[in-house]
């Protein structure tokens, strides 16, 4: 059986009357007129059959009904205040960031532990998808996407654009004596060779990708997958630049070339409009722009 509870704007009313003794008091915290605060303490007293102050001239005490009542609703919305608080602490101290894989292996990954140096009372949880989110039906702040950045309803901001150029291992071009030219990557097994990022790098740089066809398709899904195969000399993988930083500094990986292209799409920070001021997403946001900024710059 369902509780009988009276109109909880009614009973708020009450309690903040009975913590002050004074409905004008009551009003003035409550932001309503002292003749709204006298007819939503009516409302209880009829709901009760008894009443809940003794009306004087210019003051108001409480009746025994009142004193007995005051401290139960007291504790309640104490209660009630105790809980929403505990909910929004825990909420402002998570993070939820939902991300491609290759953009959280191949660059969050490498960069985050800043920023948790930097907040170290929030905590992050990383959720790897391709599907976009729903931000009303998933516990997600921020996504990282890619794509043209235009989602109705999401705040957007640009982080890299999907550049890619051919990269293998020092070994595996040494096999044929070097890779001089673009059309030297075409004696050497091409990892992926279906992806549409070869046929458009090989065009721009002057070589016929007809050279791809009847290979293997040995496309294998991530970047991170494609460049650990092409660091362990399986092929030529066509990869961005900005996630292969340490492998190229190494030397584990080479690019040839310094020919690099873009199919006109960018990797995203996205999150909802309305949440733009939210103090967690705003100091990721911060953080993260900054963090690729200079990235850039080096």
């Amino acid at each position: 059986m369902s509780m009988q509870l009276p109109p909880l704007s009614a009973v708020r009313v009450f309690e903040a009357a009975a913590r002050h003794q004074s409905f004008t008091r009551a009003a003035a915290e409550l932001g309503m007129t002292q003749a709204a605060v006298s007819y939503q303490i009516k409302v209880l007293e009829d709901r009760l059959g008894a009443p809940l102050f003794l009306r004087r001239p210019r003051q108001v005490s409480l009746t025994e009904v009142g004193k007995r009542l005051a401290p139960a609703v007291t504790e309640a919305f104490e209660l009630i205040g105790e809980a929403f608080a505990a909910a929004r602490s825990g909420a402002q101290g998570t993070l939820a960031i939902t991300t491609v894989a290759t953009f959280a292996t191949n660059w969050l990954a490498q960069h985050l532990g800043s920023f948790q140096v930097a907040h170290p009372s929030l905590a992050v949880r990383l959720d790897l998808s391709h599907q976009f989110v729903d931000f009303a039906r998933e516990e997600i702040d921020v996504a990282i996407r890619s794509g043209d950045g235009n989602w109705p309803g999401l705040a957007t901001h640009m982080l890299m654009r999907m550049e890619f150029t051919p990269m293998l291992s020092p070994a595996l071009a040494e096999s044929i004596g070097g890779v001089k030219e673009p059309a030297d990557l075409l004696r050497l097994p091409i990892i992926g060779p279906d992806d549409p990022w070869w046929a458009q790098w090989l065009t721009e740089a002057g070589v016929s990708p007809a050279g791809l066809e009847g290979r293997p398709q040995n496309r294998m899904g991530s970047q991170t997958v494609e460049g650990g195969a092409a660091i362990a000399g399986q092929g030529v993988a066509i990869l961005t630049p900005a996630f292969f930083q340490a492998e190229l500094a190494t030397g584990r990986l080479i690019q040839p070339f310094d020919l690099i292209c873009s199919d006109g799409k960018a990797y995203w920070l996205a999150y909802p409009e309305a949440r733009r001021n939210a103090p967690k997403i705003a100091a990721f946001r911060t953080w993260l722009l900054a963090e690729i900024k200079a990235g850039a710059q080096v």
